[in-house]
């Protein structure tokens, strides 16, 4: 039972980084004891424990909670029995911020679940975001009163969570006394299931019914479940009709979420709506800037330049990129420069230069047969949204490496359809030779 907490942890934790941050600190790690509330964990060597507990602390406590263990505490031991080593001058100062009056203090009781690194002051602005940002601080400023609800969207890791925090924060530093919650769709969602079972559905009413802000990430991972979208329209009109902050995000906007009630939609629609797109690359040279002047690492100007061209998905990745390169040159000790960054991210930037996503094969077919990859998404069984949605579906089970429920998910479908589909595509393939050859095609303009 104690070692299912640690993967708890871990999955969670993986959710919030990219995927070469969490297999090079967290992937290694290993759950051995509990012993009350501590949980005890073995690390390879002081070095990746000093690396955690300096870099990862905020996002493991959030995870510890998140995984229903509040106030659990996490020991690393090094499996070496090293005691570390001395924090770098840069590390010393970021240690020493706990003590600088320039730096915010902790945030009240009860907003345990926003993330302190996570600001306006923190959050670069450019042209892709700039809409968005407006929005988020224009409601930060005056709850309630500015747009109501706010649905901010975009693709992963683009920084809609960094502004939903930054909201939250922001409103407890300068909004005086407030009941603030911070929450994901998905967790709303097993809250309330809890609720139900352990018959204290009324408690989990008032607790998300008299709040003064309620920000909810993901509210996409509402649609086709009907009953959690019962319970959050009812919240959302107690809370609403109360004059109440509500701030929303989401992978896409309301018309395109599927399975996702009608009247949520349109009260979905009553505020505004700002999306979020790619950065460019002036702005993800900035990001990167920031950043390291944050760590307190000089970076170069040509290393910059070459990471924020290389790394073409998001800011997450973009950011994951630098951490990876910034704790190799600390554990080595290097220095940055480009032909390490060249050395240190050439599988990162590789996979990344290879790397087909389902939203660009979705648009890929979309036009390919001329409908709306909006309509790839929706319920209808039109031959003519079938056939490109199955295609669609069968691309993106061979040219990417995502699971058939994530691919079901992106089409708001379940992921026996997934499987049907590329069935069909397979079985017409084979008793249609312009259909193969339509199909080898489009699989060749993506390999």
């Amino acid at each position: 039972m104690s070692g299912h907490i640690w993967e708890q942890v871990l999955a969670r934790v993986e959710a919030k980084l990219n995927r070469h941050t969490f297999l090079t600190w967290f992937k290694p790690t290993r759950f051995l004891r509990e012993e009350g509330d501590t949980l005890v964990v073995e690390v390879p060597d002081g070095t990746v424990r000093d690396w955690l507990l300096r870099h990862y602390a905020s996002i493991l406590t959030e995870a510890v909670a998140e995984a229903g263990r509040p106030g659990a505490v996490i020991a690393f031991v090094a499996a070496d029995g090293s005691a570390g080593r001395e924090p770098s001058p840069s590390e010393a100062r970021l240690l020493q911020q706990a003590d600088d009056p320039a730096v915010p203090g902790p945030l009240p009781q009860g907003t345990s679940g926003l993330n302190a690194r996570y600001t306006f002051e923190t959050f670069v602005v450019g042209p892709s975001n700039q809409f968005a940002h407006a929005a988020a601080r224009a409601v930060a400023e005056a709850p309630s009163r500015s747009y109501n609800p706010l649905f901010m969207y975009g693709g992963v890791g683009l920084g809609k969570t960094h502004l939903m925090h930054a909201i939250g924060q922001y409103v407890v530093r300068h909004q005086g006394p407030v009941m603030l919650t911070y929450i994901s769709s998905e967790r709303f969602m097993n809250e309330m299931i809890n609720a139900i079972r352990y018959e204290r559905i009324f408690d989990f009413r008032e607790r998300y019914r008299n709040v003064d802000v309620l920000l909810v990430d993901d509210i996409q991972f509402l649609a086709g479940k009907e009953a959690t979208q019962n319970e959050f329209f009812h919240t959302f009109n107690a809370l609403y009709d109360a004059g109440k902050q509500i701030v929303l995000s989401s992978d896409s906007p309301p018309h395109e979420i599927p399975a996702l009630e009608e009247r949520l939609r349109s009260r979905f629609n009553w505020g505004l709506i700002a999306d979020i797109q790619l950065p460019d690359l002036e702005t993800k040279i900035a990001i990167l800037k920031k950043k390291a002047d944050a760590d307190g690492v000089p970076l170069a100007d040509n290393v910059a330049l070459y990471i924020a061209t290389k790394i073409k998905s998001n800011i997450r990745d973009l950011e994951g990129s630098l951490i990876r390169l910034v704790a190799y040159a600390s554990l080595t000790g290097k220095d940055v420069t480009l032909a390490l960054a060249q050395d240190v991210l050439r599988n990162t930037i590789g996979s990344e230069e290879r790397a087909v996503t389902i939203d660009a094969l979705l648009k890929f077919v979309a036009e390919y047969y001329g409908v709306r990859p909006s309509e790839l998404k929706t319920a209808s069984n039109s031959r003519t949204v079938v056939i490109p949605r199955q295609v669609a579906m069968y691309l993106c089970k061979h040219l990417t490496s995502a699971s058939l429920p994530d691919i079901g998910r992106a089409f708001g479908k379940h992921h026996s359809t997934v499987i049907h589909s590329i069935r069909k595509v397979e079985d017409d393939r084979r008793k249609d030779a312009d259909f193969n050859s339509q199909i080898t095609t489009m699989l060749d303009n993506f390999r």
